[in-house]
């Protein structure tokens, strides 16, 4: 049997907790904290603003076109999930709407992630179903073609394996390694405590050239203040 054409049932999952929190940090606090690793790039955006949502990964891989697989996948995802779908050759069709997330989020499924296209938006917005894709297109697909769920794919250049967090909010999508979500989650804590420091400094006035200590690094690139009315 061809790993290309196999539904992968019960793969282990990060802490729903864990993902949950990692959700509400956001994406560029949780990708600050990761070192700057996992975001799918600018290409992923969300379909209506203002969704911010921490899930577990629930992957499929279909074909330009072709639906099928997201048919598949809605009976493997459940509570907590967020399901992610690549395709086989780059695709803009319209691959998921109103319909498909109808049964995800009786399942309580908090979102979806698609390198492909998404349609029926409005209705998505109505029902406060969150949604990031590469594309908005009415355009239909076929239901033809086997692919696979939950084995790994690739979003953006980054490696996407059934159990990571998806992090996403209006700033894209950051994937986190399920073996690496608490250890990402301390650092988030961490960045984001950090942060409200740094909030508070300049609410009271803190510049951050100050704070950061970037007056040295101005007299280290050579640069000079001088009074207008000495410019030449």
């Amino acid at each position: 049997m061809s790993a290309r054409t196999v539904i992968v049932t019960d793969p282990p999952r990060a802490d729903a907790d864990v993902a949950r929190r990692l959700g509400e940090h956001g994406t560029a606090t949780v990708h600050e904290a990761l070192g700057r690793a996992g975001f799918l790039g600018p290409a992923i955006r969300p379909a209506w603003p203002g969704a911010r949502v921490g899930g577990t990964a629930v992957t499929a891989l279909c074909w330009p076109g072709d639906n099928l697989m997201i048919h598949a996948a809605v009976e493997q995802c459940g509570d907590g999930d967020i399901l992610v779908v690549a395709t086989s050759s780059p695709s803009q069709d319209g691959l998921f709407g109103e319909l498909f997330a109808t049964a995800l989020a009786t399942r309580g499924v908090r979102g979806v992630v698609l390198a492909c296209g998404v349609r029926d938006v409005a209705e998505l917005r109505t029902m406060g179903f969150p949604a990031w894709s590469s594309a908005v297109s009415a355009q239909g697909s076929v239901k033809e073609t086997a692919g696979h769920v939950n084995l790994p794919v690739v979003i953006g250049g980054q490696l996407i394996t059934p159990g990571d967090v998806i992090v996403a909010d209006d700033d894209g999508v950051v994937c986190v390694p399920r073996e690496r979500s608490t250890e990402a989650l301390t650092a988030a804590e961490a960045r984001a405590a950090k942060e409200e420091a740094t909030r508070a400094a300049f609410r009271g006035g803190e510049l951050g050239l100050d704070r950061y200590g970037l007056r040295a690094k101005l007299r280290e690139l050579g640069v000079a203040y001088v009074k207008h009315e000495d410019l030449p």
